[in-house]
């Protein structure tokens, strides 16, 4: 702590996995009151916990990095049904929707979506939508990831499903977010760890139908879910 020239000045270093962050805290001495040592810890502890604090998490940030690298390919929209290999299976790379962002991204941090949702699907039937949107009465594992009703239901089961809501700041790196477009067209996309310039939203890598980009489109379309999945790991003996 260092005092001095009318300012108060606090240092707080942490050190977390994904990166280093170092806090300045600096209130005028003329506005300090009894309560200043509670703000300030009220404070720190907003910044800290907050969901969209830059302390995500390492799978978080490396979820990030594998979404924006994804920006990089020139991929044309097409949803078009392929029969693919299992597991790792994919759609030629110069092709895809906004499921294919999610699922590369994924798949480049070591979590292969097709097989997760199939063998989930074929375990609960039921907990998924194919029956009562698509009419089907089996598991197909070379679409059902694919879509982003299925994907919403894989994460809200297996992952956090988190609340809806128009504030920016509750929208961490690595996040997923769905959104209904016009037509009743559900739509899938990633939080980033970059802010507009012009809006301070947090910024989404989705692929709306012109390839993967990185745009301000957080509040653009009705938002329909909210989402956090990191794999489980288990605990070495």
């Amino acid at each position: 702590m260092q005092s001095g020239q009318g300012t108060l000045c606090w240092l707080i270093g942490t050190d977390f996995p994904a990166q280093g962050l170092i806090v300045n805290l600096c209130m005028d001495d003329r506005k300090r009151g009894g309560d200043m040592l509670q703000r300030l810890a009220c404070g720190l502890a907003f910044l800290l916990l907050s969901p969209g604090s830059v302390l995500a998490d390492a799978f978080q940030q490396s979820l990030v990095q594998s979404a924006l690298e994804r920006t990089a390919h020139q991929v044309t929209y097409n949803g078009a049904y392929y029969r693919l290999d299992y597991p790792n299976g994919d759609v030629p790379a110069n092709i895809g929707v906004c499921t294919d962002v999610v699922i590369r991204s994924y798949r480049a941090v070591g979590v292969d979506l097709q097989v997760l949702v199939h063998e989930d699907m074929a375990a609960h039937f039921s907990a998924y939508p194919s029956r009562r949107i698509w009419g089907l009465t089996s598991t197909d594992r070379n679409i059902d990831h694919r879509r982003v009703p299925n994907l919403q239901t894989f994460f809200s089961r297996h992952g956090e499903s988190l609340p809806v809501s128009d504030n920016p700041a509750d929208y961490a790196p690595g996040d997923l977010v769905t959104w209904m477009l016009p037509g009743n067209l559900p739509h899938i996309g990633i939080v980033a760890d970059t802010l507009s310039s012009s809006t301070g939203n947090p910024e989404i890598v989705h692929n709306i139908g012109a390839g993967p980009r990185l745009e301000d489109m957080l509040f653009d379309y009705r938002v329909t879910g909210h989402y956090r999945y990191q794999p489980v790991v288990a605990n070495p003996e």
